[in-house]
């Protein structure tokens, strides 16, 4: 086999999704009935798709964004690695214009190159990306595996396909995605690249919207 080919998610929504509170990696929490709602429609959409394994990050709502598929009996295989960043002493907390002030510096930081600055507590793009890299070779080293799906997080998945594109982490916010969205990997084992042949595709969700 020359090329694997990924599917790639981000989990469904949550309550602190959407009351804007950051949950990170310490913050282990459920889909909302919006997030399940997500969850069946990306299923339904799917199900058919021949996935030889599915991956999640130890969290519970990736694990219920793929409920359907770990019903088909389906590999589930739990990496730490695709967690969310953990944002130190941010996470659980509601919107506050003083926490808030330093969440965007923080941001701004990191827009100007100066990724190796980690959250207060936390964790910093350079310090995610070196865990993913481990499990990303954990899903490269199974060549048996011709299509996968992993379920991830937001931040974490901005700081995954900024490497995986080659570029600096500075540039990881010119990703944008939204729950229960999905990316098409392909990575070329005679290369030993990546190339996305879909960003952002929500087409799956517009059943919701009617």
């Amino acid at each position: 086999m020359s090329t694997k080919h990924i599917f790639l998610i981000r989990h469904g929504e949550t309550d602190y999704n959407k009351r804007g509170i950051v949950q990170g990696s310490g913050i282990d929490s459920d889909l909302n009935e919006i997030g399940k709602k997500q969850a069946e429609a990306f299923f339904s959409a799917y199900k058919d798709v021949p996935f030889d394994a599915v991956y999640t990050s130890t969290l519970k709502r990736t694990h219920q964004s793929v409920k359907g598929f770990l019903e088909q009996e389906l590999p589930h295989i739990i990496l730490p690695g695709l967690n969310e960043i953990s944002w130190g002493h941010k996470e659980g907390k509601a919107p506050d214009p003083n926490n808030d002030s330093s969440y965007f510096q923080l941001i701004d930081q990191w827009r100007r190159g100066e990724t190796h600055i980690p959250a207060t507590g936390g964790e910093s793009p350079e310090q995610v990306a070196g865990r993913q890299k481990e499990a990303i070779d954990r899903i490269l080293k199974h060549e048996d595996e011709r299509l996968v799906l992993v379920a991830m997080h937001g931040r974490a998945m901005r700081i995954l396909l900024t490497w995986l594109s080659g570029l600096p982490f500075s540039e990881m916010d010119c990703f944008h995605h939204q729950n229960l969205c999905l990316y098409k990997l392909e990575y070329s084992y005679l290369t030993n690249k990546f190339q996305i042949l879909e960003a952002n595709n929500t087409d799956h969700l517009q059943v919701l919207a009617v």
